[in-house]
């Protein structure tokens, strides 16, 4: 039977379209389920900041009245404005190994662009750059993270038969927690907060590193990640969000924020225990047990030893100056304390340097690459 594409237009659709990754899933030992509850609230366009600038619509596949793949076309203005472009994005996309399901999923999501008046079609991205962004093309032997998602081998090579090409890549590492804190790291960052009389803040309450530096946080971001490939400068709405979202989840001794002379922000480094077995184990659900196995990978004393970088960010006039030598010097002695035996680094554009360069005096492992493509709408 033909392929039928329907639009989400209802609750129950919408929880269809959630889970169907979660059952195609069922049984990879390296795909990390989202939590549900935080799907529904990323699609509700009521309750996500994103859509003050977003348009977005979801769409399922059908084959034999049984549900074979899903799709959102998102137009994310903000940033088409901002990099004079006319794209619509396609995320959260999964299909059952079957070409005609794919292309007919990625020509809803063109149709869907044209009507609009885009002119390129690209992704897998989210609404911003908070949402999983690219398709894994390296890497299917490695477990996912909080912030990332899985796809089967097939996926890319569908893409490239469907005529979609290379538009950013992004490589993932293995940082290893070293014994010491590298000797170049002390000389660093001894040199830099003489030089430009920097300091290490910390906190251990999360309403009051939200009410000093919450809005800060989020607006250095927007500093320091404006240039980088489809960034969205977050609005004051979404700043709210994530500062009632995240700050108090994470453990402060994992936070380091580094202020100058006048206690303004120059750079902020964020990670926590990754949580990809507690979401496993969980399946993506914080009822019945799920809570549990999320507040055991946090807090508890046999976390995982595996933990994620969630964010590092620096001011723009510091890049290059050692500001992230200073972070990881406060840092790699609580990762040694509480045991942890390598960090992921979370998605890195292939072209940034920069930010590579700052694992230069650690053990890496460049273990996966994941891609978004594009395609001219004809």
């Amino acid at each position: 039977m033909a392929i039928t594409i329907k639009k989400v237009s209802t609750k129950r659709e919408l929880k269809r379209f959630i889970r169907f990754n979660y059952k195609l899933y069922k049984e990879n030992p390296y795909s990390v389920p989202d939590l549900y509850d935080d799907m529904l609230n990323t699609f509700n366009k009521k309750k996500n900041a994103a859509f003050e600038f977003c348009e977005a619509d979801y769409f399922l596949a059908y084959k034999d009245d049984k549900i074979v793949g899903r799709a959102a076309a998102i137009i994310n203005h903000r940033a088409n404005e901002k990099w004079d472009q006319k794209n619509v994005r396609f995320g959260w996309i999964d299909f059952l190994d079957d070409p005609e399901i794919s292309s007919a999923l990625l020509q809803t999501v063109e149709d869907w662009g044209k009507e609009r008046g885009m002119t390129h079609i690209t992704g897998p991205l989210g609404f911003t750059d908070f949402d999983a962004e690219g398709m894994l093309v390296e890497g299917f032997d490695q477990l996912s993270t909080m912030a990332t998602t899985y796809n089967h081998p097939y996926y890319p090579e569908h893409m490239e038969q469907l005529g979609y090409r290379k538009d950013a890549d992004w490589l993932e590492f293995k940082i290893f927690i070293p014994e010491a804190i590298p000797d170049k790291h002390k000389r660093i960052s001894e040199l830099i907060q003489k030089k430009y009389n920097l300091k290490i803040k910390k906190y251990t309450s999360a309403k009051k590193i939200a009410k000093d530096y919450g809005q800060a946080i989020f607006e250095l971001m927007n500093e320091a990640y404006s240039p980088l490939y489809g960034y969205s400068p977050l609005t004051q709405r979404q700043i709210n969000q994530y500062v009632r979202m995240y700050l108090p989840i994470v453990d402060l001794r994992m936070v380091t924020l580094i202020t100058d002379a006048n206690d303004q922000l120059v750079s902020v480094g964020i990670s926590m225990p990754s949580l990809s077995r507690a979401l496993q184990k969980s399946h993506g659900r914080l009822l019945p047990l799920g809570w549990f196995y999320l507040l055991k990978a946090l807090f508890m004393k046999h976390r995982s030893t595996v933990l994620d970088l969630l964010l590092i960010a620096v001011k723009p006039e510091y890049q290059n100056k050692g500001v992230n030598a200073l972070i990881f010097s406060d840092l790699i002695p609580v990762y040694q304390k509480l045991g942890f035996i390598f960090a992921e680094s979370n998605p890195e554009l292939e072209m940034n340097g920069k930010v590579q360069a700052q694992w230069d005096y650690f053990k890496t492992e460049q273990h996966k690459r994941r891609r978004a493509f594009i395609k001219e709408i004809k």
